[in-house]
């Protein structure tokens, strides 16, 4: 029987994950399935209750990544921490949650050539956002700025701050006045906002655009026309691809894959711009 996997979220129809996806089961001999599939806000459990014996994983995006702890025998300490699940590894009838999202942002920082961070900016409040406080924990930053529409609806970022000992202050969104050692983006592509970051920002100041489609965003575009340094949301999806396809193969994110820089160039390869 073919294993089947998807990415499910909503909208779905952009998303790249298939691509790289079947690009790497392609480089390591695997006669696997994978698709995207439009799940919309409140419909993750159903959809779950449906599946049958040949799926093996799910790639969650937006909106679902809060959805699925119910529905989970355990998660990794990093969904946990997070309260985002974006992997679902399915053995029989038992269901396993990872987060491979923080690991992804610390990595595609680091092709970018970003190992340590002192202060971020966040835009944006949904789950993402959570796992973006965590890398930037990682790498060093003590302190963050949480930029939002709506701040009663972020209080959790604010719990997760303390937990991770970097104080996180809610603002308005609106562009930053002094530049932080990074802005990371979490907004969905194509969002209309009017946050204009002052050159000097801009310059000094990492960009990570999460949202890869279209591309560049606008904000992108900004940082690129003052030879600001801008983290590619689709290194972000590679990289945290590639942990994904660890989990689907052995059960974990953590074991390597066979020839793994193989598989890794042909993931990029796939969606190289």
């Amino acid at each position: 029987m073919t294993a089947r996997l998807a990415v499910l979220g909503s909208p779905i129809g952009h998303s790249r994950s298939p691509l790289l996806h079947r690009a790497a089961y392609d480089a390591l001999g695997l006669d696997w399935r994978y698709d995207a599939i439009e799940v919309r806000a409140g419909g993750l459990a159903e959809f779950v209750a449906g599946l049958d014996g040949s799926w093996r994983g799910l790639s969650l995006t937006m909106p679902l990544k809060r959805e699925a702890r119910p529905l989970l025998d355990a998660i990794d300490g990093v969904a946990e921490l997070t309260g985002a699940v974006n992997t679902v590894v399915i053995d029989g009838r038992r269901r396993w949650g990872f987060n491979t999202d923080v690991d992804g942002i610390v990595r595609a920082f680091a092709r970018s050539g970003v190992s340590a961070l002192d202060s971020v900016t966040v835009l944006g409040g949904g789950a993402t956002a959570a796992s973006v406080l965590v890398a930037a924990q990682r790498l060093g930053a003590t302190r963050a700025i949480v930029r939002v529409r709506d701040a009663t609806r972020a209080g959790d970022l604010v719990a997760l701050g303390g937990r991770l000992g970097v104080p996180v202050a809610l603002a308005p969104l609106v562009a930053d006045e002094h530049a932080p050692s990074a802005v990371v983006s979490t907004l969905p592509g194509g969002a209309p906002h009017e946050l204009a970051f002052a050159p000097e920002v801009r310059a000094a100041s990492v960009l990570l655009e999460v949202a890869y489609d279209p591309w560049p965003s606008a904000l992108a575009a900004s940082w690129l026309e003052v030879g600001g340094t801008v983290v590619d949301g689709l290194d972000m999806l590679v990289e945290q691809a590639l942990l994904q396809v660890r989990a689907f193969v052995d059960w974990t994110p953590e074991s390597p894959l066979p020839d793994e820089s193989r598989v890794l160039a042909a993931m990029r390869a796939s969606v190289a711009r």
